[in-house]
């Protein structure tokens, strides 16, 4: 089922291009249900979590953790979604340049606990912000070129730090009918991208079939949320 989608190729200028197009139907104005619904099984009792949000948007998921005591990295290609995501929000913000990523920029809320950068995901690593404890991957891993995926597991992995749980978002649906993204990502790519360095485990599988994937042209759509978690070092 992989092969229909394999050599799909969506370059960071088209998704600069959905920004100022505002053709965004990805974005979402509520915290995401299954992040509400699983916060616990990621937090697991921790206080002041680092999280990192890959491909972040405008996420409005991002103030609700910092409002609860948590700080949050995120990194976005659309300078647009980064400045809406401070100015719809209501916070002040700072922006700088950010040497060991040429061309990159890191935006700040005045609190310090909100820092988006606004780069290639690819060109983010530990070296740049560290590693954290907790990940929240929406929109992410479905949205990157399939052909990338292994070059985007390991990147995910360097950011966990030893006691990093990372909630994951995948969708199945059948991909000869829609060639994405967002792509489609079956559980068995998720062990097999993910499994040799993490447990894995699914927390959660909804039916999330809507009008707006009927006028793709599917005919059903599952969403499963999954919790990942390094495996102890032998």
């Amino acid at each position: 089922m992989l092969e229909q989608q394999a050599d799909r190729v969506m370059e960071l200028s088209e998704w600069s291009q959905r920004w100022q197009e505002d053709k965004i139907g990805f974005h979402q104005p509520e915290v995401h249900s299954m992040l509400k619904m699983n916060y616990e099984a990621v937090v697991n009792g921790r206080g002041g979590v680092r999280w990192f949000f890959p491909l972040c948007g405008k996420a409005v998921d991002m103030k609700w953790l910092a409002d609860l005591g948590h700080s949050v990295v995120g990194v976005e290609i659309s300078e647009m979604a980064i400045r809406q995501f401070f100015q719809e929000n209501n916070m002040t913000f700072s922006e700088e340049d950010v040497p060991a990523v040429p061309g990159a920029k890191v935006f700040q809320n005045s609190e310090g606990t909100v820092s988006l950068y606004q780069c290639d995901l690819f060109s983010f690593s530990s070296a740049v912000a560290g590693q954290f404890g907790a990940i929240w991957d929406r929109g992410s891993l479905v949205a990157i070129n399939p052909r990338d995926r292994d070059r985007y597991a390991a990147l995910i992995v360097s950011l966990m730090a030893p006691d990093c749980r990372y909630l994951l978002d995948t969708l199945l649906y059948n991909p000869e009918l829609y060639k994405g993204p967002p792509f489609f990502v079956p559980d068995e790519q998720v062990q097999s991208l993910f499994g040799s360095r993490c447990d894995v485990k699914l927390l959660q599988s909804v039916d999330a079939m809507t009008d707006r994937q009927r006028a793709w042209g599917l005919d059903a759509l599952t969403e499963n949320v999954h919790l990942l978690t390094l495996k102890a070092a032998n």
